[in-house]
């Protein structure tokens, strides 16, 4: 991958584009979403099941987080995500506690731990997640936080939508990885 392009990279980096936030929700909307919440888990263990410790190894782009730091910097960031929902539905436009994601993934476990701790991990949440989005009511979701880091206010269906983005956009490293490498 020497020799790449300032768009070659952009592609890598994101390869199904950067989050756009929709401009309407409707409930048919968030429905779709939660029921992908509810399958991410497994499409992420099917993308990365039979691959080698080596290719689990592999970085999805140059510099960037091997396919193993990916798969457990998902349930960290869910499980931020998750803190996040309920902290809005319980107190009033809170201000979240933002986390260094790029840290997070180079303690040892990120690292070097076995996959499956996080997609055990990952599914039990998701699990529990979807539960608690589909007990949500259309008001429910125009909820919000305040993300002291972009200093901006975050409404619950936007950030549903940026987190099935983020599902897609993570699958997309893993299974492009697999692609380009004809694994």
């Amino acid at each position: 991958m020497t020799g790449m392009n300032k768009e070659d990279m952009e592609d890598l980096r994101y390869p199904i584009g950067r989050f756009t936030a929709p401009e309407v929700f409707s409930e048919a909307d968030n429905l779709d979403r939660i029921a992908e919440i509810e399958r991410f888990p497994g499409e992420l263990a099917e993308a990365v099941a039979g691959l080698s410790a080596d290719q689990l190894d592999t970085a999805y782009r140059p510099g960037g987080w091997t396919l193993r730091q990916v798969v457990h910097h998902l349930p960290d960031s869910h499980l931020n995500a998750y803190a996040r929902f309920k902290l809005a539905l319980t107190e009033d436009n809170p201000v979240i506690r933002p986390y260094r994601e790029d840290l997070w993934a180079e303690t040892a476990e990120a690292r070097e731990g076995e996959v499956q701790l996080s997609l055990d991990l990952l599914g039990g949440l998701h699990r529990r997640w979807a539960a608690l989005l589909k007990s949500l009511s259309p008001a429910d979701f125009g909820r919000t936080y305040y993300h002291p880091e972009n200093l901006q206010t975050f409404r619950l269906d936007t950030v549903l939508a940026l987190y099935v983005w983020h599902c897609r956009h993570h699958l997309a490293h893993i299974t492009g990885t697999v692609r380009r490498h004809g694994w």
